[in-house]
């Protein structure tokens, strides 16, 4: 997909959905990446170490399954459910990004992760919400 005509964040968001992060040039030099992961925070800084970290996150091709933009005045917060196959098996992530844009670049990322969970475990998560749904009625 030629993403050349598309804004930064709309670049990232099909980076993401390629597995394609080496190639995405979206980010300001000084970015920095605050990062909120299970059990865990923290920051990256500059083009190289935002892009590694993610080729690392998002490795392999996926889909939104759930999508939510919200602008602000100086960028956007996107909040979305990624799906994807890792050696074969389901995957998904629940992620929210506050993304700063300044003359064409993210110059700021904090994204707050709910890790990656693998088929079993959505299983497992899917069973929870089934059972509290019935407990509730719904």
């Amino acid at each position: 997909m030629d993403t050349t005509a598309l804004n930064p964040i709309d670049r990232f968001l099909v980076a993401v959905t390629e597995g394609a992060i080496e190639s995405c040039d979206v980010w300001a030099a000084d970015v920095v990446l605050d990062a909120t992961v299970p059990g865990w925070r923290f920051r990256r800084s500059g083009v190289a170490s935002v892009k590694e970290e993610y080729a690392r996150w998002f490795a392999d091709p996926g889909s939104f399954e759930e999508l939510r933009r919200i602008p602000f005045s100086r960028g956007e917060v996107v909040e979305y459910l990624l799906t994807w196959l890792e050696n074969g098996v389901p995957h998904a992530a629940h992620h929210v990004h506050v993304l700063d844009v300044v003359a064409g670049r993210i110059t700021s990322d904090i994204v707050m992760c709910g890790g990656r969970w693998p088929a079993s475990l959505l299983a497992e998560m899917q069973a929870a919400q089934q059972e509290e749904d019935a407990r509730a009625g719904v």
